[in-house]
């Protein structure tokens, strides 16, 4: 089952599709990065005066709340709604929904505001979304959100914004409401750095912005490709330390190939 995924891979890699974020001061180079590695083309352009000419060029749009400002809130709502009008996918990252009267309200604001391809987020961040109580903690996810069933929150939340919905944690969950998978690849190591989250969210947008009317199998690919990534830099360089692995990240990323991810895969799909 795995190809049907895995096969956007060369689709991004031959398209090398534009993918316009306006993203937190954090990460923003790694998303930069990861975004060349898997085969795309990143531009971060975030000032109001040309976030919609931008997003009306681009193939997908990243919205990332990760570090909020009132200048960076409208550009994303401008460029949203420039991508909506030219059948261009956004991806939002709710990062840290749920730990801030500021944050949860613009991060309502942006559904409320932008039609949205896929919400990519840890438990906590779709907890609360979704409208449920959640125990966000800064923006990693709560140990005890973790035990919600992702997989029904995915779909259900995936139903209600017509979306797919992706929730990272030990294992990856992917819904679109008829469709669920799960993922089970990835390591530990990848929540000892920062960026993880947002640079999954940069793939999710490579992919989509590749294969606009598949972003259900786009977003299961991009996860895919950072679970086994996480893996193979542990093998790699886990023993030198997080800087090291970090960078092994990136390295595997792009060195991914359609072969390595489908010998590696562990996926699984469930009914709705």
């Amino acid at each position: 089952m795995s190809n049907q995924f895995t096969r956007l891979l060369e689709v991004v890699r031959a398209k090398k599709p534009l993918v316009h974020h306006i993203t937190n001061y954090v990460t923003v180079n790694d998303c930069a990065n990861i975004t060349l590695a898997i085969g795309a083309s990143p531009i971060m352009a975030d000032a109001v005066e040309e976030a919609g000419d931008i997003a009306a060029i681009s193939s997908a749009v990243v919205l990332n709340i990760g570090t909020l400002n009132e200048r960076t809130v409208q550009s994303m709502i401008v460029a949203g709604a420039r991508a909506n009008e030219k059948g261009v996918p956004v991806v939002f990252d709710p990062v840290g929904a749920g730990a801030s009267t500021l944050r949860n309200s613009v991060a309502m604001r942006i559904l409320q505001q932008v039609k949205v391809s896929v919400i990519r987020g840890n438990i906590s961040e779709i907890l609360f979304v979704s409208g449920l109580t959640s125990n966000t903690k800064g923006v990693d996810a709560s140990e005890t959100d973790a035990e919600y069933d992702a997989e029904q929150i995915a779909s259900d939340l995936a139903s209600k914004l017509g979306c797919v919905v992706a929730i990272t944690g030990k294992v990856d969950t992917v819904s679109n409401g008829k469709r669920t998978v799960l993922i089970a690849n990835g390591h530990g190591a990848l929540s000892s750095i920062t960026g993880t989250g947002c640079m999954c969210s940069s793939l999710v947008a490579s992919f989509c912005g590749a294969a606009p009317e598949s972003c259900f199998d786009g977003a299961v690919a991009a996860l895919l490709c950072m679970g086994i990534a996480g893996e193979i830099a542990h093998e790699k360089a886990g023993q030198f330390g997080s800087a090291s692995y970090r960078i092994a990240v990136m390295d595997a990323i792009s060195l991914m190939n359609q072969g390595l991810v489908e010998g590696r895969a562990k996926l699984h799909e469930t009914s709705c």
